[in-house]
């Protein structure tokens, strides 16, 4: 499984527009200019206009497919973009060259913002290489030490990307640092309590497994040699963190010691959102894109 794929996927979506907080920013109009190369989508640009028109102009970029509304601040660009996702004028929020505190303060707005009912997590979907399957991580970059209610949300939500993606009936492995249940150590317990919770029909259109370390989750060598038999282990698709600490160092590992390309969205809230780094290359923007556009659809 390619994220190359998901561009021809995202390509099928028709008549989806993407709004842009802050977009006066090379890397994020290089993956504009991309997206729209690739018909993936139309977009509405929130930002200063002169630098904008500057930097399409630089990748000649069409504007047939771009909209550019003037903003003063990166605060105006962010209230912005979000409304325009609230009143149904784009289907997807991205974020650009605007601090994500500023960007999420738009999107958590009790008036005009996108939140609903759900908890709001980060899934990144890898291609890792050697890996015959994509490797789906949650959650590296919102809920910093999740209870066993939001780890329920995050499941649901990473299911959700995942089936958006052509995974019918993900794999869940409930990471910890052990695979067995100790009281000592609160993400085994919640590990073992989302598995039950699984078992009974709380958690549906997924198998749940943990506690599982990460070698058990993902190598079914490791799995075996220490005794673990059952759906999950050695075969997981979506890998459930304990906090945004082992998160985020999973999610740098595997893109700065693995190499794997990345693409990731933020799920939950009305709309799907990209929430990119502003060291994140344009193509793994343009994945993010591509990943939002087809979980419109989900």
């Amino acid at each position: 499984m390619k994220l190359e794929n998901l561009l021809f996927e995202a390509a099928k979506c028709d008549g989806k527009v993407v709004a842009v907080a802050s977009a006066e920013d090379e890397a994020v109009i290089e993956a504009v200019a991309e997206a729209i190369n690739r018909n993936l989508a139309h977009f509405i640009l929130f930002g200063k206009k002169e630098i904008i028109e500057t930097l399409l102009r630089e990748k000649n970029v069409s504007k047939d497919h771009v909209q550019i509304i003037q903003a003063r601040t990166k605060e105006q660009a962010a209230e912005l973009a979000v409304r325009a996702v609230r009143q149904n004028e784009a289907s997807v929020l991205m974020k650009g060259s605007v601090s994500t505190a500023t960007f999420l303060k738009a999107v958590l707005h009790k008036e005009y913002g996108l939140r609903t009912e759900k908890v709001l997590s980060h899934v990144a979907i890898f291609e890792v290489p050697e890996f015959q399957k994509f490797t789906i991580v949650t959650d590296a970059a919102i809920n910093v030490e999740p209870n066993l209610q939001q780890k329920e949300q995050i499941v649901v939500n990473a299911v959700e990307i995942a089936q958006a993606i052509g995974v019918e009936e993900p794999k869940v492995a409930a990471i910890a640092a052990v695979e067995v249940v100790n009281p000592a150590m609160q993400a085994t317990i919640d590990a073992a309590s989302l598995t039950l919770m699984n078992k009974r029909g709380q958690i549906r259109n997924c198998i749940i497994d943990g506690p599982l370390a990460l070698d058990n989750a993902i190598s079914s060598v490791a799995a075996k040699c220490k005794g673990i038999e059952n759906e999950v282990a050695g075969q997981a698709d979506i890998l459930l963190v304990p906090t945004i600490d082992v998160g985020n160092v999973l999610y740098k590992s595997l893109i700065y010691f693995a190499k794997a390309k990345v693409g990731a969205v933020i799920a939950g809230a009305k709309a799907p959102i990209v929430l990119t780094s502003r060291s994140d290359s344009p193509e793994s923007k343009l994945y993010s894109l591509a990943l939002a556009i087809c979980s419109t659809n989900k």
